[in-house]
């Protein structure tokens, strides 16, 4: 297996570039945005992350689900507005899954041997012998190797995409190249978040 992206579903985008005017109004606008809008979302939406300025880029929610390798998991985490939803479990399917199906291509063939015979092992403890049973979960919990893919459905939104895309679009893992890809394939993802000349 290795990194994708599916089930991108995006919500709030026109109300959220009306919104973005709220600042100068004296009395909330609901109605469906104009080019003025979107000219002035745009502007907004393209300054420098923290100044404030593009703030309306949270009200642009974002569902997807993610497969992706351990290693990579660890590095997404650290964004505060990237939450679970769901996602699979090792410690309710890792018996269930073909580990090495489930491993980027580049998981060293050793090292999914061990987990093999490592299952194989936990798989010979007798159900009765439930103190071996756990130790020997452990030590597969703990072996599992950092290409092990796991699949979550996340929600996020433009804002914290805008900056996940700018810290990652040239980092040295692929996946992060494919998620600045995704992100580029969001409707006006581009246009509301990037300065004309990085478009």
């Amino acid at each position: 297996m290795n990194f994708w992206i599916g089930n991108s579903h995006v919500y709030g985008l026109e109300r959220a570039v009306k919104a973005s005017g709220n600042p100068m109004r004296t009395q909330i606008d609901a109605s469906e945005p104009n080019e003025k809008d979107y000219i002035r979302a745009v502007k907004l939406g393209s300054t420098r992350g923290g100044e404030g300025h593009d703030n309306f880029l949270k009200g642009i929610t974002v569902q997807l689900d993610v497969g992706a390798p351990l290693y990579w998991w660890k590095e997404a985490q650290r964004y505060h507005w990237f939450d679970f939803i769901s996602s699979e479990s090792t410690m309710h399917c890792l018996l269930k899954f073909d580990v090495a199906a489930q491993c980027v291509d580049e998981t060293d063939p050793k090292i999914l041997e061990r987990m093999r015979e490592l299952i194989a092992e936990y798989n010979a403890i007798p159900e009765e012998d439930r103190e071996a049973k756990i130790a020997k979960w452990r030590v597969l919990v703990a072996s599992l190797p950092e290409g092990f893919c796991l699949a979550a459905t996340m929600i996020t939104n433009y804002q914290q995409l805008k900056t996940m895309y700018r810290q990652r679009r040239n980092h040295k893992l692929k996946e992060w190249h494919i998620f600045c890809d995704w992100c580029d394939s969001l409707p006006r993802f581009a246009e509301l978040t990037r300065p004309a000349e990085e478009k």
